[in-house]
């Protein structure tokens, strides 16, 4: 049994949570509620740090494993491999948390509730924060961000082993420029079908400790001072039990920058009794007036301060430690051999080709006498690791990984080629100071990876140190600077051309996918990630990552930026073709589907269905096949299916498996115009394949899905 769900145990902690807070002074209660939290040392309290991220791995506070950005996690479309990797992270948080506690350091970073995973939808590739994200569709995102939480917060059925917080809750992803003025205006339809679905299975399902409040209002009423969201669907709709917290200094914004207060009391008393238990801010200290004036009942401070002790008592940090088995997790668990070779594993998955003319990949060292590596995210350590990052004892760059997988059998030539966004790598030079050195690595070279994209400087959250490219969100989808320049002059001298993205978004890359051999998404791997792709390229290792994002083709093609309307945009609502669309990667082997059937002789769709077929890997090469189930409602409004079933499924060349899949009377409901959600009439047409149904991945792949009529 899961603590989450042990009524007796919560109950338990929730009776010891009141009498300490019974206690407890007035001021002392205000102070619990700022996420620094300071020590009550007459009723034995630690003073505690809320404020801890681990979006990818244990960030901000020393050495950590770095996996994958979320936006690489995603692309695995593997929910297993995602509480795997959750449970290394936290394995990893008590490990270095004990080793705190012992030196007696409470500092940010340093405590067991951390605010991840980011569950908002990738609406639109121009919002620098996406790739912390698990992409643009809600079925995908609700089943990873589910098992990373579970991964997170453990399976014990006394304790948790670290605190999970799904954010930013709720309809939040851009503009970043504008966030703290920002109204995010959307329909109950495309609130219910789009923007909440995630949550509500983070919560439902995941029994996640916290959430935290966006920065933005939704349909003008600021996020962390919504009652509707906070406590009408949050605390009534859904059952949550957990605590609420505040984006850093949102409170602030309601008087600053959406001005629905006037004062600090005014903003404060609405943030506290509207649902938000603590903030990450200081702003709560003036919950002492507030209550002394009668606009915030002491019942109320109460309420969320008992639980935000309940969470520590989760965590068992009240209690001595044998009773707590993550007490037992040593420092040594951090960083571990285990760990770099999970995240090496995890980094090869996360990977998707996107074109690979002729089958020049995988290459053949043995045929190979030079490599050329040109580009500025060839040997950029911060190219391998996002944002929300940790700190890596060792980086491998794509340049490092491949020296190091070729070894001395092979010349390795390498060019930075040109700056990330600038017109010169050095300020002295004149502009386009490498373009001889990229002609002279490719003239020498048999083959020439470009290692080309994004770093977190480009796309990321505003306010963030180091980003002159425009308050995180990218002005289009374009390679930026000078990079298309050098990866087309590498092009001109007639070598195959092998061009590795770095990003966390989609990129626009109509020119390379009509002139380049091969293109790989790497998305931001992780700290061992080049070591990764070096294996990918060379064929140590089938690709097997699927876009969780939709490539287009041009920003001219999106609605305007602040709509938060879905029409238009993702694969489940656009009208035009995609370069490369949701659900689509290559492999290094082919898979075969057959006899796709019902496996009800009467099939009805409010009882669910049960669909059985199998599945042959047909050539070569190992691989997992990343089988995909999209639902199309006849009388819906969606122009086309919605992801409702993934499996991955592991098959030697050669190798043919038999599964069932179910999919429950859910996945064929819909919510209307009034967000309510309903079984539409009509007919339902179900496909199965290893890619979305549409016209775009049957030209890139050759193939069809099969399909089912109900």
């Amino acid at each position: 049994m899961e603590l989450n769900q042990n009524t007796e145990k919560l109950d338990n902690y929730r009776k010891r949570a009141a009498e300490l807070v019974g206690k407890m002074t007035l001021e002392e209660k205000v102070a619990q509620t700022l996420y620094q939290a300071p020590a009550v040392e007459r009723l034995n309290i630690k003073a505690y740090n809320w404020w801890n991220e681990a979006l990818h791995g244990v960030a901000r506070a020393g050495t950590a494993t770095v996996f994958p950005q979320a936006i690489g996690l995603a692309a695995t479309f593997d929910e297993d491999l995602l509480e795997q990797v959750g449970d290394a992270v936290s394995t990893e948080a008590r490990a270095k948390f004990n080793m705190q506690q012992e030196g007696k350091d409470t500092d940010i970073y340093k405590g067991l509730t951390f605010w991840a995973p980011n569950v908002n939808i990738f609406r639109d590739p121009r919002w620098g924060r996406g790739h912390e994200t698990f992409g643009e569709d809600p079925y995908l995102t609700s089943r990873l961000g589910v098992r990373y939480i579970e991964g997170l917060q453990g399976h014990d059925e006394n304790y948790l082993k670290a605190a999970a917080c799904a954010k930013h809750f709720a309809v939040h992803s851009g503009p970043e420029a504008v966030r703290h003025e920002f109204d995010a205006e959307v329909t109950e339809q495309d609130l219910r079908e789009t923007y909440l679905p995630a949550f509500e299975a983070c919560v439902k399902e995941g029994k996640v400790e916290a959430v935290m409040g966006a920065y933005n209002r939704t349909n003008g009423v600021p996020c962390c001072g919504n009652k509707r969201l906070l406590i009408d669907i949050l605390r009534k709709e859904w059952g949550f039990s957990g605590h609420v917290t505040s984006d850093c200094w949102a409170i602030r914004d309601f008087h600053e920058g959406h001005h629905v207060t006037g004062t600090a009391i005014e903003s404060v008393a609405m943030a506290m009794n509207n649902g938000c238990d603590l903030n990450c801010g200081t702003l709560f200290g003036f919950l002492v007036q507030a209550v002394r004036q009668g606009l915030v009942k002491e019942e109320r401070l109460d309420e969320a301060v008992t639980n935000l002790f309940m969470a520590r008592m989760k965590l068992g940090v009240f209690d001595k430690k044998e009773e707590n088995p993550y007490d037992k997790i040593p420092y040594l668990a951090a960083d571990s051999r285990e760990m770099k070779k999970l995240n090496e594993a995890v980094a090869r998955r996360t990977v998707v080709l996107l074109k690979n003319k002729e089958h020049i990949l995988p290459l053949d060292k043995n045929k190979i006498k030079t490599v050329g590596v040109i580009g500025p995210n060839a040997d950029s350590r911060r190219a391998l690791v996002g944002n929300y990052e940790g700190t890596a004892s060792r980086y491998i760059t794509v340049l490092e990984g491949i020296e190091d997988y070729v070894g001395d059998d092979v010349r390795v030539l390498y060019s930075e080629g040109c700056h990330l966004y600038k017109d010169r790598t050095s300020n002295l030079a004149q502009e386009n100071d490498r373009m001889s050195e990229v002609l002279g690595v490719c003239k020498e070279s048999d083959v020439v990876v470009a290692v080309l994209g994004l770093d977190a400087g480009i796309e990321g959250e505003e306010g963030d140190a180091g980003n002159e490219y425009g308050s995180g969100d990218k002005p289009d989808l374009n390679l930026p600077g000078l990079q298309e320049e050098i990866l087309e002059a590498a092009v001109s001298c007639g070598k195959p051309v092998i061009l590795v993205l770095l990003s966390g978004s989609a990129l626009a890359v109509n020119w390379a996918d009509e002139h380049v051999d091969a293109i790989v998404q790497g998305w931001y791997p992780g700290a061992r990630g080049g070591a990764a792709i070096a294996d990918i390229l060379f064929g140590e290792a089938n690709p097997e990552g699927k876009l969780p994002v939709t490539f287009y083709r041009t920003t001219e093609e999106l609605p305007d930026f602040e709509d938060y309307s879905m029409q238009g945009r993702t694969y489940r609502y656009m009208e035009q073709e995609a370069l490369y669309p949701f659900g689509y990667g290559l492999s290094y082997t082919e898979y075969a589907y057959q006899n796709v059937r019902f496996l009800e002789q009467e099939p009805v769709v409010s009882e669910g269905v049960t669909i059985g077929l199998s599945v042959k890997n047909t050539g070569k090469m190992d691989g997992t096949e990343t089988v995909q189930v999209y639902v199309k409602a006849e009388h819906s409004k969606m122009p086309h299916g919605q992801l409702k079933k993934i499996v991955k499924l592991p098959l030697c060349a050669g190798e043919e498996k038999e599964i069932n899949i179910r999919l429950e009377s859910e996945a064929f409901m819909l919510y209307d115009e009034n967000g309510e959600k309903i079984l539409p009439s009509g007919h339902f047409e179900i496909f199965v394949g290893g890619m979305q149904p549409d016209s775009r991945s049957e030209k890139l792949t050759g193939k069809t899905v099969e399909s089912l009529m109900l």
